[in-house]
């Protein structure tokens, strides 16, 4: 129980690194930012698929009923970063970016037969951005404004969670997350003619809610060397604890006298639904493939946005602001020989793909589809007292762009170590 409360004390600690924002995306500036990717190390390598996953040697997040199959003997840790090279391209402008980002860690072990746990932190949104635009105010003059946009934030969760599997090839489990962070954006309009008025607007948000998963699992033994299982998963809506702000500073150039109008909210602003469901088919534990489907209802929920109604302008909620979004995973695992005393038999191979469709509005069209492929490796560490320990390594690109707009191109590298210690293993001696 030492270590356990040990390595408890670490992912707290890691609370204090994870401000960090792991992203530089222009469309992160809309809704809560871009979704990030919930997964640990041997997902990733997968392009994320994981909901019909049983792993006995990996904490498999996707899906909390799993937890039930962790090995009695273990204690598994595994924490992960990545980083991001990023090209964005619009208009025959081309801008390259990069940021490296702690990304989560994770834990888990069982508790009893059939039954295990699982605790760590995740992130679920990500917020950053920082660029600017200039143009003339009219074709004729000489006269250019510019628009200034930077933003940064996100929305984390750290989470306890339990499965249970009461009958043979049945297993229930449940995620129970604290959900904080928020957003703080602006956007900065000045011209390059002093007598004009400067406008700023700063756009801000706190969260702290929960966040349950439900989840089920299911798997038959179809064959002496084949296996099937399938995955399930719910996420209830509700409302969260958020107050979004919007200030609207109107600065006179030539005084410096400012005018500030601010606009407030109600805590009216909701998570939506989430569905997953997931098949996964198992050959020999050497040959791994699944396919996952996730649904996230946020079509239903609202959005705050700065608009002008008539000539007065105000700060409403937007019900045509969202969208679902759909997302399909595909991915496989290849290990030739999980027993082998060949290093190389032991290393397991991964590769996925995935698309999902956009899940907000802004200027009256879709948001960006996003498109992305993986391939990934784990690499056992053998050393004196432990050879189940796991290098998780892989490398995702990633391609996202609405229709006539920013192409952003991606590349993404993961890294992650999983310790799987047998901790709880009883010695005899002689």
């Amino acid at each position: 129980m030492k270590k356990i409360y040990i390595t408890a004390c670490f992912v707290m600690v890691a609370l204090a690194t994870y401000a960090q924002s792991g992203t530089n995306s222009p469309y992160s500036q809309y809704g809560w930012g871009v979704h990030a990717d919930q997964t640990s190390g041997f997902n990733r390598g997968m392009n994320g698929v994981g909901i019909a996953f049983q792993e006995n040697t990996q904490v498999n997040y996707a899906n909390p009923a799993s937890y039930a199959y962790m090995d009695s003997l273990m204690f598994l840790f595994d924490a992960g970063a990545s980083l991001q090279i990023a090209k964005f391209k619009e208009n025959g402008q081309q801008l390259n970016a990069k940021n490296a980002n702690f990304e989560y860690a994770v834990a888990g072990f069982r508790v009893m037969r059939h039954l295990g746990v699982s605790f760590g932190i995740l992130p679920f949104t990500n917020v950053g951005y920082n660029y600017a635009t200039t143009q003339n105010v009219s074709p004729q003059g000489n006269t250019t404004y510019t628009n200034t946009y930077t933003g940064s934030g996100g929305l984390r969760q750290i989470y306890v969670g339990v499965g249970y599997e009461p009958i043979r090839g049945i297993a229930v489990g449940a995620n129970f997350s604290y959900v904080w962070g928020g957003y703080d954006r602006a956007i900065v309009n000045s011209y390059s003619d002093a007598y004009i008025n400067t406008l700023s607007k700063y756009y801000t948000a706190d969260v702290n809610t929960y966040k349950i998963d439900l989840a089920l699992q299911l798997s038959r033994q179809i064959t002496k060397n084949d296996r099937i299982a399938l995955g399930l998963t719910y996420t209830p809506g509700h409302k969260i604890s958020a107050d979004p702000q919007c200030k609207v500073i109107s600065t006179n150039s030539q005084t410096g006298l400012s005018d500030t109008t601010i606009y407030k909210i109600g805590q009216k602003l909701e998570l939506p639904q989430m569905l997953g469901a997931g098949i996964m088919w198992n050959h020999k534990n050497r040959i791994k493939i699944g396919v996952d489907y996730t649904l996230q209802k946020w079509a239903s929920v609202s959005f705050p946005q700065y608009q002008t109604i008539g000539n007065q302008p105000d700060y409403v909620l937007n019900d045509q602001y969202f969208l679902d979004r759909h997302k399909v995973n595909v991915g496989a695992e290849f290990c030739p020989n999980t027993a082998s005393r060949n290093f190389f038999r032991r290393i397991r191979y991964r590769a996925g793909a995935s698309y999902a469709t956009p899940y907000f509005k802004y200027n009256n069209q879709d948001g960006p589809k996003e498109i992305s492929i993986s391939a990934g490796f784990g690499i056992p560490i053998v050393n004196t007292y432990n050879n189940r320990s796991v290098l998780n390594i892989s490398a995702q690109y990633v391609q996202s762009q609405a229709k006539g707009a920013l192409k952003e191109n991606t590349i993404r590298f993961n890294i992650g170590l999983t310790f799987n210690e047998k901790w709880f293993q009883k010695w005899k001696f002689e």
